[in-house]
């Protein structure tokens, strides 16, 4: 089963469940703050992407840490200890399908071609 990974109000996330409702594909969504998330999980993802791809450094909720916290994200450890206590900042939507690499953010190009609907 397709499990796409996120927080259910993110703009981002609305657009990637509509493309795949509208493409007809089955899914779970699996909300971080609803559903939570394991550091087991989180290391699962991190050794699939890194830690520097799921450290949304762009977004509001990094931009209000402290500077003295956002110099502290030197390791894998220490993204995932911020992550996990604020699944705000993982960046989004994670997609996980049986036998694909994992796919994070949302593009309607890399939808289609994930799925190979070209």
């Amino acid at each position: 089963m397709i499990v796409m990974y996120g927080i259910k109000n993110c703009d981002t996330i609305k657009k990637a469940r509509r493309w795949l409702d509208n493409a007809g594909i089955a899914y779970r969504f699996h909300d971080y703050r609803v559903d939570g998330l394991t550091l087991e999980q989180l290391n699962g993802f991190i050794d699939a992407l890194g830690y520097e791809a799921l450290l949304n450094t762009r977004g509001t909720t990094w931009r209000k840490l402290d500077e003295s916290t956002r110099n502290g994200i030197t390791d894998a450890a220490s993204a995932a200890a911020l992550m996990l206590s604020m699944p705000a900042i993982i960046k989004r939507p994670l997609l996980c399908a049986p036998g694909k690499p994992m796919l994070l953010g949302f593009s309607e190009n890399n939808y289609q071609q994930y799925f190979n609907e070209v």
